[in-house]
């Protein structure tokens, strides 16, 4: 390995585990809104995200991708039901940590990249081997015992995975880079959102300007929900896919840890069971990938898939 190559998965291991911590202590932030409206809170998590995305791209002199995007309405269509399925997403995970279910929101994440790969077998008929069959069955099984011990749904959870999953399907049909991606569709949403910010402003329910903490925390949103996405950028350039996989598990495993020791959620014997079983599948699909990894490997000695193509 040459200093160059080893200098480069440096930096995109450390941009990995800044974008996947923040995502991890997120819950934290949005706790801090305290009994403000998740859709107060949405609303602005999306303007001041369009605001600060837009304002990246134009400094990076990136404004004929945007124009050359708007030009295309296929992908302006897809983009759009992208949107709502990630304004939805935003939404329920704000609502599910201000509710204190961010245990059950942390189960939704650990479940997301099984969801993934089931959906990539329906749709986009990705071949799974033996183990990866048997690592969506194991989570399969694990949501179904929570619902049979505890009489309920895990619907948050659940939602989150499916949500952010069929999100990242219609994504990969769309040509176009991930931060112009993610700021048209904040560009999409906006309209919605400023007509509910000013709803709220005339009929006198607005928590904008009448609190300092909460109007920073309002305008910290964009950055806060943005700032991960450009660490997370960074890191998929430098990395494998492979080696990237490894690092998602951390932001859901940060989220279990502030649930249960920060924030006191009961945690019962059957939450152990579930996650149990969630964990086995992690570890036998993350072994699985990595097996497949290793063969592909095999058929490039030179190491010339190890580096991103640019």
């Amino acid at each position: 390995m040459t200093r160059s190559h080893s200098a480069t998965l440096s930096a995109g291991s450390l941009y990995a585990i800044l974008a996947y911590t923040s995502w991890g202590l997120l819950p934290i932030y949005w706790k801090l809104f305290g009994q403000t409206p998740p859709v107060e809170v949405l609303s602005h998590r999306i303007v001041w995200s369009m605001v600060f995305l837009t304002g990246i791209l134009l400094l990076q002199q990136r404004r004929s991708e945007l124009v050359q995007l708007w030009h295309t309405p296929k992908s302006i269509a897809i983009l759009l039901g992208t949107a709502l399925l990630l304004s939805f997403n935003w939404g329920l995970y704000i609502y599910g940590v201000n509710t204190d279910r961010v245990i059950e929101t942390s189960l939704g994440y650990f479940i997301n990249p099984l969801v993934n790969v089931s959906l990539g077998f329906l749709f986009l008929k990705e071949r799974l081997n033996r183990g990866q069959k048997l690592a969506v069955l194991l989570a399969a099984i694990g949501v179904g015992y929570f619902i049979l011990k505890l009489g309920q749904v895990p619907w948050i959870a659940l939602l989150l995975a499916f949500t952010f999953a069929f999100y990242g399907l219609l994504r990969k049909i769309v040509p176009v880079a991930p931060m112009v991606g993610l700021a048209v569709e904040t560009l999409l949403v906006t309209p919605v959102a400023l007509l509910i910010i000013g709803w709220e402003s005339v009929t006198g329910i607005s928590h904008l300007g009448s609190d300092l903490l909460i109007t920073l925390l309002f305008i910290g949103s964009g950055v806060m929900t943005s700032m991960p996405l450009l660490w997370f950028n960074n890191a998929a350039k430098r990395l494998r896919l492979s080696t990237l996989g490894f690092f998602q598990y951390l932001a859901p495993s940060i989220q279990l840890s502030l649930g249960v020791f920060l924030y006191r959620e009961p945690f019962t014997p059957t939450h152990a069971i579930t996650f149990g079983f969630i964990w086995t599948a992690i570890a036998l699909y993350v072994y699985s990938s990595t097996e497949r990894a290793n063969i592909r490997s095999a058929t490039d000695p030179a190491g010339t898939e190890s580096l991103p193509k640019k």
